[in-house]
């Protein structure tokens, strides 16, 4: 099977809910998500998908919710309080606490099928760079 794969960097900040060190505190991450791509056949020009097609997706639909904003738990009552103090401030409220692993398979689980309904093509994998050392990955 051939797939592709698009980069994606976003800024955001989180809390991971009742951690048992400092990313407990409201704090943020140069995020950088791959979404690795497959369909049953190539086009007519032997691509998957468009690069740009991908980033117009899944890039705009982090543009809008999570780039330069807040991802807190819906249920993390003092997150969602803190991000609401700044008035202006995009705040996403994930229904999963806000852990890496959560929001790759977010992405994929809920965003992916959303965003790529009838361009035939599946995301089969996120990976999601919290840090240079420290990522989650979330495949099908």
């Amino acid at each position: 099977m051939i797939t592709c794969t698009r980069r994606i960097q976003f800024c955001s900040g989180h809390r991971v809910h009742n951690h048992e060190s400092k990313c407990r505190n409201l704090h943020g991450h140069n995020y950088v998500a791959f979404f690795h791509a497959r369909a049953p056949i190539l086009d007519p020009l032997g691509r998957i998908i468009d690069f740009g097609v991908l980033k117009e997706k899944m890039g705009g639909w982090i543009d809008l919710n999570w780039d330069h904003g807040m991802v807190v738990w819906k249920d993390d009552e003092l997150g969602c309080k803190a991000a609401g103090m700044i008035p202006g401030q995009k705040t996403y409220r994930l229904p999963t606490n806000p852990t890496a692993e959560n929001m790759a398979a977010f992405l994929l689980l809920d965003v992916a099928p959303e965003q790529m309904a009838n361009t035939g093509v599946e995301i089969h994998k996120v990976v999601l760079w919290e840090t240079e050392n420290c990522w989650a990955e979330a495949k099908l």
